[in-house]
């Protein structure tokens, strides 16, 4: 059965309030740090607090510097009640963790909007920008870098490649390390188009690259283990008007967040003012989300909240995600089909395209023979992908193909509720595809590359091993 984890981002986004809001609707914590610390970092430990936000409940992630402010390690593990003389804890230095703009720092470039900012308070956030003169106070102990000179060869920074290379070697589940290695990718993208420089020039400075990687390996760690298979997402508020930091005023949204927002996720027209949706929440988001829109139809398993800092008077400061399956008339998302006519290019230079395609998360990828103008003949080369997928494709088409156009379009997918059924066969253990609707099975089809394994290992056809793969299954259910 697929899980769909929907995210409502009625008050905006952050990294920490998706962490909180699936710790919230039921992922273990003790697992989750268990596999947090797979990442072998000492930099960064992490705890939940239970609080409320305009009166609702909800748990607040909290990310903890060795020798600064935070939670004490009593409270970390497991999720006790503190004693009663115990001070509340609070995030560091009072400022909500995930509203940092991801910290990317590009070399020899000015970075007018990679500061760590909550949203506002309840005032600012309903009513306005925050106050001129105000300067947030840094979140972290040690995460000042701008109340002095940057010095560059003193401080550590991550680069995007060494940061996807300690995901790869952690050992985290295959699909927890999938999912924050193309978050880290899309924010890295982001950051290089916000400063005009290769995605390969783009580092996170130390402090910014712990926050952004307990936020988004922690929210992907999150959803598997809630056994997510599917995020969708409400319209995005984005937040208006501007923001201060120590560099002056900002525009919100902060210009990574809108560079994360371009390129398919849908936009909320709210009236919230300031910086409501930061880069890392947008990140995780946009990555993730198959589909914007209103709450899908879906049978409700649990619902999380996760809070930010501020405890604001308007609006709770929360994000709330539902934990469910589809609805049992089958399941359906967003989709962008990206095509391009092409009367110039060679049938080994398409093959390659089209491969290139695939690589870069096109869903699938075709060729069709058409007539252009002056009677050419020619090819459509065409790809569909998920809405986070779109612009690196679209990318692939300029730079693999000869085309100087790429036509887009947004549309709507359904699809048969899909599962996995393993069979037993004398050719070893074949997974068999299952497509439901209404509860009714519509087809099963035997997985091509388990098939070929097989067949290559046992010197017969592919043929045979599914046939015999199919029977197995129909015997098997009934």
């Amino acid at each position: 059965m697929t899980n769909v984890a929907y995210f409502d981002c009625f008050a905006g986004a952050a990294g920490d309030m998706v962490v909180g809001a699936l710790l919230d609707a039921g992922a273990d914590f003790v697992q989750f740090q268990a596999l947090l610390a797979r990442l072998g970092l000492d930099e960064f430990t992490v705890s939940r607090e239970s609080v409320r936000r305009g009166g609702v409940g909800g748990t607040k992630f909290h990310v903890m510097i060795p020798g600064g402010a935070g939670v004490s390690p009593a409270l970390c593990v497991p999720w006790a009640k503190p004693p009663e003389d115990a001070q509340p804890p609070s995030p560091l230095h009072g400022h909500d963790h995930s509203h940092e703009h991801g910290h990317a720092h590009a070399h020899g470039h000015e970075h007018p909007h990679e500061h760590a900012h909550d949203l506002a308070s309840s005032a600012d956030q309903a009513h306005g920008t925050h106050n001129a003169g105000e300067t947030p106070a840094p979140r972290h102990s040690h995460d000042h870098p701008h109340e002095h000179p940057h010095d560059h060869a003193a401080s550590r920074r991550r680069g995007l490649t060494e940061i996807l290379a300690l995901i790869d070697a952690a050992g985290l589940p295959v699909r927890a390390a999938e999912r924050a290695k193309r978050i880290f990718q899309r924010l890295g993208q982001a950051e290089a188009r916000v400063h005009r420089v290769p995605v390969e020039e783009v580092h996170f400075h130390e402090v910014g690259a712990v926050d952004s990687i307990a936020d988004i390996v922690g929210a992907c760690i999150a959803l598997d283990l809630l056994d997510v298979d599917r995020v969708a997402c409400s319209p995005i508020p984005a937040g208006s008007g501007t923001f201060r930091c120590e560099h002056g005023l900002l525009p919100a949204p902060a210009p990574a967040t809108a560079a994360l927002l371009a390129g398919g996720a849908l936009l909320a027209a709210d009236p919230l003012r300031g910086e409501v949706t930061t880069p890392t929440g947008a990140a995780i988001l946009t990555a993730l989300a198959e589909s914007y829109g209103p709450l899908p139809a879906m049978a409700v398993s649990a619902v999380g909240y996760g809070a930010g800092t501020r405890d604001t008077a308007d609006l709770p400061n929360l994000l709330r995600v539902f934990i469910g399956t589809p609805a049992p008339d089958g399941d359906a998302d967003h989709v962008v089909e990206l095509s391009a006519n092409i009367d110039d290019l060679s049938g080994e230079v398409l093959g390659h395209a089209l491969g290139r395609l695939m690589e870069l998360g096109a869903l699938d990828a075709w060729a069709t023979p058409i007539y252009m103008k002056k009677n050419r003949p020619a090819v459509q080369v065409a790809a569909l992908c998920l809405p986070a997928d779109a612009d690196a494709v679209q990318e692939a088409l300029f730079a693999e193909t000869t085309t100087f156009g790429v036509r887009r379009v947004s549309l709507t997918r359904a699809k048969l509720e899909r599962t996995f059924q393993a069979v037993e066969t004398v050719y070893g253990p074949i997974r068999v595809k299952v497509g439901r609707r209404g509860g009714r099975v519509i087809s099963a089809a035997p997985e091509f590359a388990d098939c070929q394994a097989a067949a290559r290992s046992h010197h017969v056809t592919v043929k045979d091993v599914m046939e015999v793969a199919l029977t197995a299954w129909r015997t098997g259910s009934g």
